[in-house]
């Protein structure tokens, strides 16, 4: 089964969580090891939806250093000078972005120089745990219930991609409700049709 990990963090829904899989758990030991960061910097680079922006506020709100969101679309000159005043302080400096560094372009080499050198903390395509858990919390916030035979035919059907299952959970609860039906099998393979734009053959 997946797992949740509760972080430090009030929102309107209480505090907010991450679903657990074993892809994430590399991305969860490097945060909290900060101290041990080369020039105490590192860059948390993964896809859209990833849940990077929110493992970066923990990593905040925990006090474990400081956090520059969107790195990689900031202005060179402005992500040095983070850098530059996370060495004066001594507080390990967390650059958020979606590409790896090296996909950057970077034109100071001083800057490009300070990237190469920092840890790259890369989350990964959510493996099969993440995804069934991704479902499970995403489905319950809109009130979905799929049951087990919905879930044994909609997962090994998933893209994995972060993204893609947040917006095919989307899709499911708009039918659903167009509908007035409740998710089924047929459902979810109108909202995977939807998704990819290709027929889903019918079991007769």
């Amino acid at each position: 089964m997946s797992t949740q990990i509760a972080l430090p963090l009030v929102t309107a829904r209480g505090a907010e969580t991450v679903v657990m899989g074993p892809s994430l758990v590399p991305v969860i030991e490097a945060l909290q090891a900060a101290e041990r960061w080369p020039f105490r910097t590192a860059i948390l680079a993964g896809p859209p939806r990833s849940g990077k922006s929110l493992l970066a506020r923990w990593f905040a709100e925990s006090g474990a250093g400081e956090v520059v969101d969107g790195a990689d679309a900031l202005p060179e000159d402005e992500v040095f000078h983070r850098w530059n005043r996370a060495q004066a302080d001594g507080k390990p400096l967390l650059l958020v972005a979606n590409r790896a560094p090296g996909e950057w372009k970077v034109a100071l080499p001083d800057l490009a120089s300070r990237l190469g050198a920092a840890l790259l903390i890369e989350i990964a395509p959510p493996d099969d745990e993440l995804v069934a858990g991704l479902v499970a919390e995403l489905s319950a916030r809109r009130g979905l219930v799929l049951g087990e035979q919905v879930l044994s035919y909609l997962l090994p059907r998933l893209e994995r991609s972060h993204a893609e299952i947040e917006l095919l959970i989307e899709t499911l609860d708009r039918l659903s409700l167009e509908r007035k039906a409740p998710v089924t099998i047929s459902l979810v393979r109108d909202a995977l049709a939807e998704r990819t734009g290709e027929f889903q053959p019918r079991l007769l």
